[in-house]
């Protein structure tokens, strides 16, 4: 199957539930930055330092890894269509800063993931690496999604 294929086989798929691609993008990321709040707030939560959730245990801890779960999901159409049909650009900062920091976001998942398996580490580096993760995801959001909403239109 050749790319052109492989990029209207998407096409037709997202269209099916959005009106166009972009769409589907602005979306899927909005979705996930919810998330993405919603694993910043429980975390703070774990760490102790909000006191409005309840109580710190297994219902918090299985709130926090399934929303950040999901919120990976979400962003693997994104990424899917950013890299596959888009590619790298720079015609203007907006754009470039949304292909810079969106060509760093995996590694920051991958880094992250690692921090929360090593045991070893200080005990800034988990919140260090998952708020890094959750700004770059805001960051990506207001170069794309909230560009998206303000300029192009705000719908499906």
């Amino acid at each position: 199957m050749l790319l052109g294929d492989v990029s209207e086989t998407y096409t037709d798929l997202v269209t099916t539930v959005f009106s166009s691609t972009i769409a589907a993008k602005a979306w899927l990321a909005s979705a996930a930055l919810v998330l993405a709040g919603v694993q910043v707030t429980t975390a703070a939560r774990i760490y102790g330092r909000l006191t409005f959730l309840p109580e710190r245990g297994p219902a918090i801890a299985r709130v926090h890894r399934w929303s950040g779960r999901l919120a990976f999901l979400l962003t693997l159409p994104v990424f899917f269509h950013c890299v596959t049909i888009l590619g790298f650009q720079t015609p203007d900062a907006r754009v470039a800063v949304h292909s810079l920091v969106g060509s760093f976001f995996y590694g920051v998942f991958v880094a992250k993931v690692l921090v929360v398996r090593d045991h070893s580490l200080p005990g800034w580096a988990l919140p260090t690496a998952g708020l890094a993760l959750a700004s770059m995801l805001g960051v990506l959001w207001l170069t794309s999604s909230l560009w998206y909403f303000t300029t192009v239109r705000f719908g499906f």
